[in-house]
C-alpha cells in the first residue's frame, strides 16, 4: 500500500475537482481528525453493540464476539477499494458519484438509490433507539407517544446543529468521538478489569444456543452482531468537498474507522459479557434489555446515568453524522440531474454553505417514517429498518464490483492512494466477502411466517423496484450531461495535470 504514487507535484483540491468537472463551492474546514470523527459517529459502535447485543447472544452465545474480527477484516478489503477510487474522485456523495464514473448512470442511479432509502432508514432506527436512552435519563414514561416525541426531538436538533456549517458539524462529530470512546472502550475496559463475574473462557462456550442442532448455524445467525457494526466509514468520502486535502485523508480516515470502531466494540462487547451478572438468561433469550442491568450492577445509579449523558451524546452525533452524509449524496444526485427538484436539492446556502434543502429532506423524510411507525404496529420498526443492512451492503459492492471492472479494463487509479499491485487481488477479495455477508443477511428466517422470513428481501425489493420503475419511466440518465464511466480517461488526465503541474515547479 502506498500514498506516494506518483513523482511529480500532486494537484491541489481546486485543480482535482476541476479535472473531475466541478467547481469549489464548500468551506474546506473538515481536518483528518474531523472526517475520522464524522465515519465513526456514523459506524457508531455504542449505538451498535447496544442494539444488538441481546439478539447476537440469543442466537450465537459468547462466541458470537468473533464476528468482530471476521467482518472487521472483511470491511477493511473494501475500506481498502473505497480509498483507492475515492482518492481519484473526493467529489461530495461517495457511493453515487463513484459507482457513476466508475460504471455508468443507469447503474449508479440503482445503487445511489438504494443507499439513500437505506440511510435515511437507519437516520429513523437511530433516533427511535436514542429515544430510550432519553427516556431513561429523564426518567420519562418510555411509551408510543413519548417515543415519537424524543425521536422527533433528536432529529431535530440535529438538523438545526447541521444547518449551522461544516465547522459545527466537525465540532459535534468529534465530541461525539470522545463520547464513544467513554462509552465503548473506558466503559468496556472498566467491566473487563473490575467488574468480571465470568472467565474468559465463555467466548468459547455456546451455553446450549445450538440446541440439538450443529453450533455452526447458530453461530451464522448470530452474524449481524458484526454486519451490523461496520458501516459507516463510507460518510468520510461523502463529504469530501469539505475536507483540506481529501485524496489522502479520506482513504486514511476510511482505515482509522475500521480499526478503532473494530476494537472499541470489541471491547464493548466483550465487557458487556464478561459483567453479566446472570449470562445464562440472556443467551436463553429471557432478557432482551440486558445492558442497563450490567451498567447499574456494575456502575451504581450514579455512574448509570452518567453513562446515559455519554449515550445520548453518541446517538445525537450519529443522527447529525447520518444527516450530513445522507444530505451530501442527495445533493450529488441532484447537482447531476438525476432525481426531481434538482434544482432546488443542489442548491448551497450562502452563508454556511452546507446543501440545506437535501438536509431538509435526510431530516424530514425520517421524521414522516416516525409518524409512521408511531401509527403502526409495535414490530413496524423492526420491519422497515430490517433491508437497511443489506441495502448499504449491496450499494457497497455496487463500488467494488465496478472498481473490478475497471481494472479488467486497465484502469490504474491515480490517486494519491494506492494499493499498487496488490490492488487487484484486494478488489477480488473484497467482492467475496461482500457475496457472503450479502447470503447471510438476505437468508430468510425459520419462524414459519412469511412475512416475517422473508421480511428483509420484500423491503429490499419494495425499494429497488420502486427505483427500477422509475428509472425506466422517467429515464432520469437521459437528461443527465453529467460525466459517467470515465475512470481510465480520469486517471490519464489527471497523471497527466500532474506531469503538467512538475514541470511548472521546477521550471527556472
Amino acid at each position: 500500500m502506498s500514498t506516494e504514487p506518483r513523482n511529480t507535484a500532486e494537484l491541489n483540491d481546486s485543480e482535482h475537482l476541476a479535472v473531475l468537472g466541478y467547481q469549489d463551492s464548500f468551506d474546506r474546514s473538515m481536518s483528518l481528525w474531523a472526517n475520522f470523527a464524522l465515519g465513526f459517529t456514523y459506524l457508531s459502535p455504542l449505538v451498535g453493540v447496544y442494539s444488538l447485543f441481546a439478539v447476537a447472544m440469543a442466537a450465537g452465545g459468547p462466541p458470537s464476539v468473533f464476528w468482530i474480527f471476521i467482518v472487521g477484516a472483511g470491511q477493511m478489503l473494501v475500506a481498502l477499494v473505497f480509498g483507492e477510487v475515492v482518492s481519484q474522485y473526493p467529489i461530495h456523495g461517495g457511493i453515487y458519484p463513484w459507482t457513476r464514473r466508475l460504471w455508468g448512470r443507469r447503474y449508479a442511479w440503482m445503487a445511489a438509490w438504494v443507499y439513500i432509502w437505506a440511510m435515511i432508514v437507519t437516520i429513523t432506527a437511530v433516533a427511535e433507539f436514542g429515544s430510550g436512552f432519553l427516556a431513561s435519563l429523564f426518567e420519562i414514561e418510555l411509551n408510543r407517544e413519548s417515543t415519537l416525541g424524543l425521536s422527533v426531538l433528536l432529529l431535530l436538533v440535529a438538523l438545526v446543529l447541521n444547518f449551522t456549517g461544516t465547522k459545527t458539524m466537525a465540532r459535534v462529530a468529534r465530541i461525539g468521538l470522545a463520547a464513544e470512546l467513554i462509552g465503548v472502550i473506558a466503559v468496556g475496559l472498566y467491566l473487563l478489569i473490575f467488574q468480571r463475574k465470568q472467565s474468559f473462557g465463555v467466548f468459547f462456550d455456546s451455553m446450549g444456543v445450538q440446541g440439538d442442532g450443529s453450533y455452526l448455524n447458530a453461530f451464522m445467525g448470530a452474524a449481524l452482531a458484526g454486519l451490523f457494526l461496520f458501516y459507516g466509514f463510507e460518510a468520510c468520502g461523502d463529504v469530501a468537498e469539505e475536507v483540506a486535502n481529501p485524496a489522502r485523508r479520506i482513504p486514511r480516515a476510511m482505515m482509522m474507522t475500521i480499526v478503532v470502531g473494530g476494537v472499541s466494540a470489541l471491547f464493548s462487547f466483550g465487557g458487556y459479557v464478561l459483567a453479566a451478572p446472570n449470562l445464562q438468561e440472556i443467551v436463553n433469550g429471557q432478557d432482551a434489555d440486558p445492558i442497563p442491568a450490567i451498567l447499574e450492577s456494575a456502575l451504581g445509579p450514579v455512574g448509570a446515568k452518567i453513562f446515559l449523558v455519554v449515550a445520548i451524546t453518541a446517538f445525537l452525533s450519529c443522527v447529525l453524522s447520518l444527516q450530513a452524509a445522507a444530505s451530501r449524496l442527495i445533493f450529488s444526485f441532484a447537482r447531476d440531474g438525476m432525481v426531481p427538484g434538482h434544482r432546488w436539492l443542489s442548491k448551497v446556502s450562502g452563508t454556511a454553505k452546507v446543501p440545506a434543502n437535501a438536509l431538509i429532506v435526510a431530516a424530514s423524510i425520517p421524521l414522516a417514517i416516525c409518524i409512521i411507525i408511531y401509527l403502526g404496529s409495535d414490530e413496524l420498526l423492526t420491519q422497515i429498518t430490517s433491508f437497511a443492512v443489506l441495502g448499504i451492503y449491496i450499494a457497497f459492492q455496487s463500488v467494488v464490483l465496478a472498481a473490478l471492472r475497471q481494472r479488467l479494463k486497465g484502469w490504474r487509479p491515480a490517486g494519491p492512494f494506492s494499493l499498487g499491485a496488490a490492488g487487484f487481488a484486494v478488489n477480488a477479495a473484497a467482492l467475496a466477502y461482500g457475496i457472503f455477508a450479502m447470503v447471510l443477511l438476505a437468508w430468510p428466517g425459520s419462524t414459519g411466517v412469511f412475512v416475517t422470513d422473508w421480511t428483509v428481501l420484500l423491503g429490499l425489493a419494495v425499494v429497488a423496484g420502486s427505483g427500477l420503475l422509475y428509472l425506466l419511466l422517467a429515464r432520469p440518465d437521459a437528461k443527465s450531461t453529467a460525466p459517467a464511466g470515465d475512470a481510465i480517461d480520469v486517471a490519464a488526465r489527471l497523471r497527466a495535470g500532474s506531469a503538467r503541474q512538475g514541470s511548472t515547479s521546477i521550471a527556472p
